[in-house]
Order: structure tokens, then sequence, then C-alpha cells
């Protein structure tokens, strides 16, 4: 099993040459994507490459490398665009890509020390950048930890990052083997409500948070009601506040979420699977909680937590949440009316709890069905984890 990460390392001297490169990188992909976009359909990269290759390498002379990951980065675009498409949520459309980034392959088109970066440049070779690097992030230049494909980033501030993919191979576990199951609901109410097997229960409260966020929203509206270029200056910097805010939330909840489950020798937590809950549930929310609810970042707790649970030997599944709000834990009777904003009434049994840890009991009860259903059937099941920090 393999666990990835990716830590950002601000450049502190990026120069023409490296702007330059960039640029010369989003040449290459807008050429690539044109190609395939005029094609009409997803054009696979074992088939893309050999016909934009000699283009990339000779009329823009870019290296060969870069040359071979362009392709593949534009084919893999457009397949997403596909997939989406195939569920209502995008369309075919001719993709523009930004001077904004680039990946690039270890020893190939870079080599990195703890406070250095050697880039190969588009017009001058190899070139070494300097590197901000902080504590936490040394850890990652030791072994059992690799190198990785990683990207250089231009951010919104103008600042250049450099993106360092690294990886790690992890001891394999199987969820057939678990014996002790966690379910995990993540909402508005409480970020988090965790429910084991031996039914313990944690709540991980989001009320600050929140309060925090209403006055983000309540910001941004009277600059939207101005419209000045200086108004839009500062909900830009708004934004990036509040995205970082709810990173750090997330990592310190996701933390002690995993806390909570070594704590009680959980061998496998139980997400619901958020595909497409934004669109799935839209129409139930009110327009007064309609701007946390598409912009609450759940799937981000949910990746954080996973990462950090496989770093404790925890196994993290994803299982179907319909109706994990409306179904009873103790008779399994779903209504409607069984819910009631924060409390759970069972209109048939009486059994009455907070809504949000009878979510999370269901979820755990359904990781455990999911695991009889493994060992049943004999399948394993392996999840792959990346994050970013």
């Amino acid at each position: 099993m393999e666990s990835t990460r990716t830590i950002q390392l601000k450049i502190a001297d990026p120069d023409f040459d490296l702007v330059e490169t960039i640029k010369k990188y989003a040449q290459g992909m807008n050429y690539v994507s044109e190609i395939v976009f005029d094609n009409e359909k997803v054009i696979p990269a074992r088939k893309l490459q050999p016909l934009v290759y000699n283009h990339l390498r000779e009329e823009l002379g870019l290296k060969s490398q870069v040359s071979c990951n362009i392709p593949r980065q534009v084919a893999g675009t457009y397949k997403t665009i596909v997939e989406l498409a195939k569920q209502g949520l995008s369309y075919w459309q001719k993709i523009v890509y930004s001077p904004t980034s680039m990946i690039l392959s270890y020893k190939r088109d870079y080599t990195i020390t703890e406070n250095s970066v050697s880039i190969t440049t588009f017009s001058s070779g190899r070139k070494t950048y300097q590197l901000v690097n902080y504590p936490y992030a040394m850890q990652f230049f030791k072994s059992p930890w690799k190198f990785g494909a990683s990207k250089v980033v231009k951010h919104d501030d103008g600042s250049y990052y450099f993106h360092l993919t690294v990886y790690q191979e992890i001891p394999d576990k199987r969820t057939e083997d678990a014996s002790t199951f966690m379910g995990i609901d993540v909402g508005m109410n409480y970020l988090a409500v965790a429910s084991t097997t031996d039914k313990k229960c944690k709540f991980f409260a989001g009320g600050e948070i929140k309060n925090q966020r209403n006055i983000y929203k309540n910001m941004r509206a009277r600059l939207q009601s101005k419209g000045t270029s200086s108004a839009k200056s500062v909900m830009k910097q708004l934004a990036g506040k509040e995205k970082r805010l709810m990173k750090d939330v997330n990592h310190c909840i996701s933390k002690a979420i995993v806390k909570f489950a070594a704590e009680n020798n959980v061998s496998v937590i139980g997400f619901e699977d958020l595909t497409g809950i934004r669109t799935r549930t839209e129409h139930n929310i009110s327009k007064k909680h309609r701007y946390h609810h598409s912009s609450w970042a759940f799937r981000q707790l949910q990746s954080f937590v996973a990462y950090k649970a496989k770093l404790a030997g925890i196994i993290t599944e994803y299982v179907d949440p319909a109706f994990t709000s409306q179904t009873c834990f103790r008779c399994n009777h779903i209504s409607r009316n069984n819910r009631h904003s924060l409390k759970f009434h069972c209109e048939i049994c009486g059994y009455e709890v907070n809504a949000d840890l009878n979510a999370a009991s269901n979820l755990e009860h359904r990781t455990r069905d999911f695991r009889y259903t493994l060992e049943s059937q004999g399948c394993q099941s392996i999840t792959h984890t990346h994050e970013m920090i």
C-alpha cells in the first residue's frame, strides 16, 4: 500500500528563466489541448504522444521528459471531462492552460535537498533555487519517504512554490481481518461525529469556525456591493484566509479523530461516500445555509483523516450514505419524520439520540457489514490516499 503526500515549499528566488519555462510549458499544453479538442474525443496518452512529441521538442524546444509529461497530463484532463459529462456535471470544451504550473519528473527534471531545488529550465539548463523550508517538512527528506513527480506552482499572491510529492510503502492491512469499526458523520452542526463498534462516541464541534465563516460571508457581501477594484482585491485576500482557516481546522480535527480511533483500537474507519453530494442534496438545503453547504470542505476533512489513519495503521472505507440520517439505528425504520434538526426520534420504536450520532452509528454498522461482504466474496479492499500539506 502506498501513502503519498505533497509538501508546499516556497521558492525564495524565482527568476526570469523559471517563469519563462512555465510559460513554454503552458504553450505546449495548449498546443496539445487544441489537437485533442479538434479530434472531438479523447486521444489516449500512448497515441497522443507520437502525434505531438516532435512539435513540442523541435518547434517549442521543450525537453524530452517534459514533452512526454504534457500529453499524459492533457489526456488525463480530457478524460476527466468526459467522465463528468456522463454525470451531467460538465461538457466537451477546449481546455486553456494558464502559465501557473508545470509537472517535473524526479531526477530527470529536478533534484532536491532540504534547502534547494535544481530545475531544468528552458533556456539555461539546470538552475538551483533556494527553498523556504520549515521544521515539520524535514521528516519527508528522510527514509522511508521517496520523491516522485512534483510541480512548480504560481500561487494567487504571485509567489512560486515547489509542490514536492513524496511517497512511502506501508504494509497492507485487510478490512476482512478487522474487528473494531468506527463510523464518521461529517456535517455543519458538528464538523464530525464518531461512533465505534463498542458504542463509544465523540463529537468534534465546529461552532466557532462556522461563526468565523459567517463573518467572512458578510464581509464578502459588503465588498461585492461596492464592486470596486480594491474591494475585489480584498475579497481575494479573504478567500485565501478562509481557505487556510478551513485547512488548518481540518488538520486539527482529523488528527483528533485518528487519535480517538487509535485509543479505542479501531481497525477500520467508515466514511460516507460524498461523490456528487452537492448535486444530490442541494435541493434539500435552505437558501440561508446554501453557502456553507456548497463551500464546506467535507471531502478535504475525509482525505486528511484517511492519510493520517493510514500512517497509524488504520484502514478507511467509503460506504453508501443513503438514508443514514433518516434510518433508526435501533430498529432500521426509515422515515423523513425521524429527524428533527439536531434531534433524532424514531416514530416507530421511540429511539431518541443526537441526529448526527445516529448517522455515525449507521455508518459504523454499514462499514461492519462491508467487512463481512468482502470476507464472503474473498475480495480485498486497498485504499490509496494523497494529501497536500
